[in-house]
């Protein structure tokens, strides 16, 4: 699968979808990566540790119109529009944002908000 982590263009956002530690796990299991350039930079992980693994650094285009996509927060408007109909998106995406949740269907996206995924603790 080719799986896209594009750069989070959030203000203020520091973290990355992926490290270059579960970058290497993803393309042990035989994945390709596309990880933007600069995409690791505020979470102390440059580019030269994605692609010590074996992710390819690219361009906005090229991650986000993958497969899958991977993003912290919700993509914008921009974004969207550089994301092909039938991928999947995870992440934190509000799931109470009805707008931006439009927005994704409007796009043809199959999308996963990570904050209303099930979560179980143990006794």
């Amino acid at each position: 699968m080719l799986i896209g982590v594009p750069l989070e263009t959030a203000a203020g956002e520091t973290r990355v979808a992926v490290t270059p530690e579960t970058a290497k796990k993803l393309k042990a299991q035989g994945h390709q990566l596309f990880v933007q350039s600069g995409s690791g930079l505020k979470a102390a992980a440059p580019d030269a540790a994605y692609a010590a693994v074996g992710a390819e650094i690219v361009d906005a285009p090229a991650a986000l119109g993958c497969e899958l996509v991977l993003k912290v927060r919700p993509p914008s408007p921009e974004e969207i529009g550089l994301m092909k109909p039938g991928a999947t998106l995870v992440g934190m995406l509000n799931p109470f944002d009805r707008e931006g949740l439009e927005r994704l269907a409007a796009a043809g996206l199959t999308s996963f908000a990570l904050e209303a995924a099930p979560r179980t603790t143990r006794a």
